[in-house]
């Protein structure tokens, strides 16, 4: 059996920060991994310790510089990777449909039978890269899934759902399948000093466009960022001091004078 993990690379901004152009500089930014890919890692990595005969790799849309925390994936117990990344999809703007083009083309690669996502990406919170990539390969697959068991041939997923207004769904899923998974499925672990040097010596696969059998036109899209900023505060804040009846006597003051109630 074969998992494939999609794992993204999420950068978050300091404090105080600066915009360049669209982007907020980069002097400005610290990169990990995104956390709810760390809770599909973990996922994987049981599975294939649970069961003989399960390989586990993991997929990244990245820079070079995503490599660190590729490797935090491998030092999880991720036994190879794989990196897409090459100068016409570093010139793009990536949708959910470009990065489902590219993850497709890797599950025609690999012939995972089963793919493990993050049900969002702390960056842009969209939500909707797992579902997508399950409908373009033509898997079954379950959302925000927050438990998981498998039968002992590893042929069907029985996993509970989150829904709204905190109903949960028990589901079985027959494999090959993409499940997205929501934190709090299982507690990540941390990577052992072993695990970090063996993860030095594991292989990451480097793919361009045409290594997946694409071209430019695979990373294109209708959607195009034209400018970033800040919004300005459109209103002033006022904190009371003193004890609980001081407060609510000046609030008190406040709503007369703006006319919320009466005298």
């Amino acid at each position: 059996m074969k998992i494939l993990v999609t794992v993204k690379e999420v950068a978050e901004a300091a404090d105080d920060f600066e915009i360049d152009g669209t982007d907020i500089g980069e002097q400005y930014l610290e990169y990990d991994l995104n956390e709810w890919d760390d809770y599909a890692v973990e996922a994987a990595v049981q599975l294939s310790e649970a069961y003989d005969d399960v390989e586990t790799v993991s997929v990244t849309i990245g820079p070079e510089r995503s490599e660190e925390t590729i490797r935090m994936a491998l030092a999880k117990g991720v036994d190879r990777a794989i990196r897409v990344w090459d100068d016409d999809v570093a010139a793009a703007d990536l949708d959910v449909a470009a990065k489902t083009r590219l993850l497709s083309a890797v599950v025609a690669e690999e012939e995972p039978d089963l793919v493990l996502s993050g049900v969002q990406a702390a960056d842009d919170g969209f939500g909707a890269t797992g579902v997508s990539l399950a409908d373009e390969i033509g898997f079954d697959w379950a959302a925000v899934v927050n438990h998981l068991d498998t039968d002992d041939d590893l042929s069907t997923a029985h996993v509970h759902r989150e829904l709204e207004g905190g109903i949960e769904e028990l589901t079985d899923v027959d494999l090959p399948a993409v499940l997205t998974i929501q934190t709090g499925l299982n507690e990540p672990r941390y990577a052992s000093l072993r695990g970090i040097r063996q993860a030095q010596s594991k292989e990451i696969a480097e793919f361009g466009l045409g290594d997946l059998g694409l071209d430019a036109d695979a990373v294109a899209s209708p959607i195009e960022r034209t400018a970033m900023y800040e919004p300005e505060t459109e209103s002033d804040a006022t904190y009371f001091d003193g004890s609980a009846d001081e407060q609510a006597a000046q609030l008190a003051d406040v709503l007369r004078t703006k006319g919320v109630v009466s005298e």
